[in-house]
């Protein structure tokens, strides 16, 4: 090969051209006939990594999936073996399946007195409720003072009869204050009818949809304010929210309505 002239060595690159050889893979030629024996070994070696790789990594697609969780199952089990508001409180804080949990700045648990014969159920703190950690002290909180005044009853009160006791069925602020999902109260309407056996009221108040979809599981408030029901063995009426009252103030002959019949169910109650 080496006393090929320059027009020799073109036309045998041009001839194997034509038979397609067309890329150069080394400076010197391979006998492949020699190479045949070792041809099972190699064939081996370039299926065994692809072999490794199959059993150490499977497909995302044949994982199994994450088991899911029963939120409120979970909620359930917590809420029951709380034996005190304080328990109750902890184990409240502790609960990280509600997504709100993780955007609201603190836990808004409760005012008023334990013991009040009325408790009052809300929807979820706003963001005055947030930073005062007391639900209904913004300005649905003060109608509420002054519906409550008009039947004789004060959150300050030290006398069960004349106090209340007020919370949420939501104690996390909603981003933006927007309203709770369902399955933000499903998963805390448990710790809510735990929270109304450990303050034992006599009577419940139910103020807006949320609290009636959580606890009753019905909604649409216009139609069931003013209507006794049963919750757990006590009585409670679902009211207007306060907040809707100052949406559509034309609706608070409505709620004075609802305000008497509890204030006439107090009297016959004892």
């Amino acid at each position: 090969m080496d006393d090929l002239g320059f027009h020799d060595a073109l036309a045998m690159l041009d001839w194997q051209i034509e038979l397609g050889a067309d890329e150069a893979l080394g400076d010197t030629p391979v006998d492949r006939f020699a190479l045949a024996d070792q041809a099972p070994a190699a064939a081996v070696v370039a299926t065994a990594p692809k072999a490794r790789a199959s059993v150490a990594a499977p497909p995302a697609d044949d994982a199994p999936p994450a088991p899911s969780v029963d939120a409120v199952a979970l909620a359930q089990a917590a809420a029951s073996a709380a034996q005190d508001l304080p328990a109750l409180r902890a184990a409240m804080e502790g609960f990280a399946h509600c997504p709100l949990r993780e955007t609201a700045t603190r836990l808004v648990f409760a005012d008023g007195l334990v013991g009040a014969r009325v408790m009052i159920v809300g929807e979820a703190p706003g963001r005055d409720e947030e930073q005062q950690g007391k639900p209904f002290v913004g300005q649905s909180g003060q109608l509420l003072d002054r519906m409550l005044a008009a039947i004789g009853l004060d959150r300050a009160a030290t006398d069960p009869a004349q106090a209340v006791y007020i919370a949420n069925v939501v104690p996390w602020r909603p981003p933006q204050n927007r309203k709770p999902e369902a399955e933000e109260l499903a998963m805390m309407a448990p710790f809510m009818r735990r929270h109304i056996a450990l303050a034992a009221p006599d009577l419940v108040v139910l103020m807006g949809n949320a609290a009636c979809e959580a606890l009753i599981g019905q909604t649409g408030i216009t139609r069931l304010r003013g209507e006794w029901v049963t919750l757990d063995n006590r009585p409670a009426i679902p009211m207007l929210h306060p907040a809707y009252l100052l949406r559509r103030p034309q609706e608070k002959a409505a709620a004075w309505a609802d305000l008497l019949s509890l204030k006439a169910r107090l009297r016959t109650k004892t």
